[in-house]
């Protein structure tokens, strides 16, 4: 009953741990920075307005993604529980 009330409480907050930051993801968190901040520098005003819509689309679809990764993963894993629960040996 610990994890559901932590749940409740709010404790529960699976996105600060979905991303591994290992050497490998920071580096090429980096590196998509450094190439989107080079772009950015050569683009127009109106060019930049267009980048910002994208990377906004971008974000949003991203989220989206997430939430149904996350909801797939939980509801498969209290089919899992379920299923352990209710388990009989031959």
């Amino acid at each position: 009953m610990k994890a559901i009330q932590e749940l409740w409480y709010g404790n529960v907050q699976p996105e600060s741990q979905s991303r591994e930051r290992g050497k490998c993801v920071k580096e090429l968190m980096k590196y998509l920075a450094d190439h989107h901040d080079n772009l950015l520098s050569t683009l127009t005003d109106k060019q930049k307005e267009v980048l910002k819509k994208l990377d906004d689309c971008y974000d949003e679809l991203t989220d989206i993604n997430e939430r149904n990764i996350f909801t797939y993963a939980f509801r498969l894993g209290a089919k899992m529980a379920i299923e352990i629960m209710s388990f009989e040996a031959d």
